[in-house]
């Protein structure tokens, strides 16, 4: 299964919306503190043990953030392994975010 990105643009739309996706943070909790779009933190260790608190989202769309794109990229193939059906990748993570949407964001 191909890995299905988004890009920050795409994503801002989707969370404005009237029935936003699910946001999902798999950094550490202090960078989530450092810098953040909102979403649930999972750090992308504690995943496959914590798997079972996304379950409602099962079928729900899912944004699965990070720094840059690679940890969540890893989180968005362990999600649909475990039977996750709309997961997508925000490409260029929470840094593309401060690049392209909200340069308030600190880059680290």
């Amino acid at each position: 299964m191909s890995l299905q990105e988004i890009d920050v643009h795409e994503a801002k739309k989707k969370l404005e919306s009237e029935n936003p996706p699910f946001l999902l943070d798999v950094r550490e909790p202090f960078e989530h503190e450092f810098a953040n779009i909102e979403g649930q933190v999972i750090p992308l260790g504690e995943l496959p043990d914590r798997i079972s608190e996304l379950e409602t989202h099962k079928n729900d769309e899912i944004i699965v953030y990070c720094r840059s794109g690679s940890r969540s990229a890893e989180a968005c193939r362990l999600l649909e392994g475990n039977g996750f059906t709309n997961v997508k990748n925000l490409s260029g993570g929470i840094l593309a975010w401060s690049d392209e949407i909200d340069p308030e964001i600190p880059q680290y």
